[in-house]
């Protein structure tokens, strides 16, 4: 991995107000890293236990989580964007209503 490159999605991802979602496209995009999704979600995937970056507001561009359903990992992240006020409706979370335009 490339710290730079890691760094600029960082910085993309603590940007994210409270709230809102962003799709992992949408991060690489505006790290400068047009067509590198897979990236962000690899990158993620490595920040340290207990690190205060907002990773939870990442969503796939369906509008939907990328972990397992029946997976931890996907209890903890829809628990945490639920109280941040973020409606699922059918596993899915409106990118109309939700999707932060930071871009």
């Amino acid at each position: 991995m490339d710290p730079t490159k890691n760094a600029r999605i960082w910085q993309v991802v603590s940007l994210i107000p409270k709230g809102r979602v962003a799709t992992y496209g949408q991060v690489a995009r505006m790290a400068g890293l047009p067509n590198h999704a897979r990236m962000v979600g690899s990158v993620l995937k490595q920040l340290p236990h207990g690190s205060g970056l907002p990773w939870h507001r990442v969503i796939n561009s369906k509008g939907c989580l990328s972990f397992p359903r029946d997976s931890k990992q996907f209890s903890i992240q829809k628990e945490k964007l639920e109280a941040e006020g973020i409606i699922f409706d059918n596993q899915k979370v409106s990118l109309q209503r939700f999707q932060w335009q930071g871009e």
